[in-house]
């Protein structure tokens, strides 16, 4: 299994019935030394702002979001919900887990 950090939609029950076909289960974690920014992305109907994570080495900044067990295929459906722009990377919790996070391509 594969641990997913979702702090965004993902973490939005429709959303993941829709990305992954089911419900996923999760526990709250947080995310050390990262701050939620945001994005604009041209859509077809407009310039939308999305959020996501960068790394400030800030012991002090944290995300609070959910940890999910998926499976390596779900990740790969991720990485398609999410597009484009958005690239998938490992980051250290506060727990010591490590999990998979989303974050902008720069």
């Amino acid at each position: 299994m594969e641990k997913l950090f979702a702090y965004g939609n993902l973490k939005e029950e429709d959303i993941q019935e829709t990305v992954f076909g089911r419900v996923l289960k999760g526990v709250p974690q947080t995310l050390v030394g990262y701050v939620v920014k945001e994005i604009k992305i041209e859509e077809e109907y407009g310039i939308e702002s999305y959020p996501i994570i960068e790394a400030t080495e800030n012991k002090n900044d944290t995300i609070t979001g959910m940890v999910y067990e998926t499976t390596f295929q779900e990740l790969q459906l991720a990485d398609r919900y999410e597009g484009k722009h958005y690239k998938r990377i490992k980051v250290q919790l506060q727990s010591d887990q490590t999990a998979w996070a989303f974050t902008a391509i720069t």
